[in-house]
């Protein structure tokens, strides 16, 4: 790490050198995905045992929709009848059965699918039974043990309050556009949540990251599986020309890397080149303002001579870091909030439109001034910064 060079983060920045082609990873030819049979479910009770014959099968598949309802997963249909699908044998509407109480058969048949769904998931990842992209996106990893990591630190830790998520269209190419703060780039994770879970459509968040991202061990894999890509025109225009939602954090270290003192000052947004990729893609800008990332870790200071030796941008000096070793590396529960503004639609400029400088700087200037003007509004509304 000590003898890697980091070049200076602009995602766009036509004049950075790439080395020809794209440095997108390419996923592997996994071999086409394998109908995996759920478990069978418990059988019907014995005759006189005094539960209803049937009530506990299990319904087929592997039970693994996040949008089953509660009553469904529980084994139990509407009024705490039957699930459907369950057996009908003799006896399946008496009372005693059918109300399938804390211990009875909807408790364990739920038990039953849930168990066969792991045991599925497990059986497709041994055997390579699932698919990636050409960008080594991962989306049955990140729907099942990515999201389900992050989300505990973004509904509980951060309590992220959402808005305007619909504002994201629910199908085909849109790039959001957001500020970047807080030392520890948990603000763009959390961005990924925000999208994956409250979209009405429930759509992935691919986000372009920094060459550094890509460098770092474990990190890369983990960024490549839950569909993190290159911060350059290339692959931006290629995941929206694929109808993709695409993220981007125009300020870089710049912004992430910033002071305690400059926090909710955004930082230049590089020579606008993520408008000339909306542009040629023809795809809607939705400007994204993030508010509680910059307190998580508030730098005081910056370690330059350290950073240069390890390599990195920066090396933060926090209150906490590093004063009370790994314990001073656990962000502060602040309270976010996560506002995605009104689309700033680019389809109704001519195609060569991408190429003008001095509108791709308006549309920059627009944008920009947009974050930084709900920033303000939300800290005005913001009653502290915990709570």
């Amino acid at each position: 790490m000590a003898d890697a060079k980091i070049i200076p983060f602009d995602p766009f920045d036509e004049d950075r050198p790439r080395g020809g082609a794209s440095r997108a990873a390419r996923g592997r030819d996994a071999p086409a995905a394998r109908p995996v049979t759920a478990l069978p479910g418990r059988s019907a009770a014995a005759p006189g045992d005094g539960r209803a014959q049937g009530a506990g099968g299990a319904a087929p598949g592997d039970g693994a929709s996040r949008g089953a309802g509660a009553a469904h997963r529980a084994g139990r249909g509407p009024a705490g009848g039957p699930a459907p699908g369950a057996g009908s044998g003799a006896g399946a509407g008496s009372g005693a059965g059918a109300e399938g109480g804390a211990d009875g058969p909807g408790r364990e048949d739920g038990w039953d699918r849930r168990l066969a769904a792991g045991l599925a998931f497990l059986r497709r990842r041994i055997t390579g039974a699932y698919e990636v992209d050409e960008f080594g996106f991962d989306e049955e990893l990140t729907d099942q043990v990515l999201m389900s990591l992050l989300r505990p630190l973004f509904d509980t830790y951060f309590r992220v309050e959402v808005r305007g998520v619909e504002n994201i269209p629910a199908e085909g190419g849109a790039l959001v556009v957001a500020n970047h703060s807080g030392t520890v780039p948990l603000d763009a994770l959390m961005m990924q949540v925000a999208v994956h879970d409250h979209h009405p459509a429930g759509r992935h968040l691919r986000l372009l990251a920094a060459d550094l991202v890509f460098m770092l061990p474990v990190v890369s894999e983990l960024a490549r599986k839950a569909g993190h890509t290159l911060a350059c025109t290339e692959d931006a225009e290629r995941l929206l020309g694929r109808g993709e939602v695409v993220g981007v954090m125009p300020e870089g270290f710049k912004g992430i890397g910033k002071p305690f003192g400059e926090r909710y000052k955004l930082q230049r947004f590089g020579r606008g080149g993520f408008v000339s990729t909306a542009l040629r893609t023809r795809a809607p800008i939705v400007p994204c303002s993030i508010v509680g990332a910059e307190e998580t870790y508030p730098m005081v200071g910056n370690a330059k001579t350290l950073a240069r030796l390890l390599g990195l941008p920066y090396f933060p000096l926090t209150p906490t870091f590093p004063w009370l070793g790994p314990l001073g590396a656990l962000p502060l529960p602040t309270k976010w909030t996560i506002e995605f503004g009104e689309p700033i639609p680019t389809d109704g400029y001519a195609p060569e439109a991408a190429e003008d400088p001095m509108l791709m700087f308006n549309l920059t200037d627009q944008v920009r001034e947009r974050i930084q003007h709900t920033l303000y509004a939300l800290l005005v509304r913001r009653r502290s910064v915990f709570f």
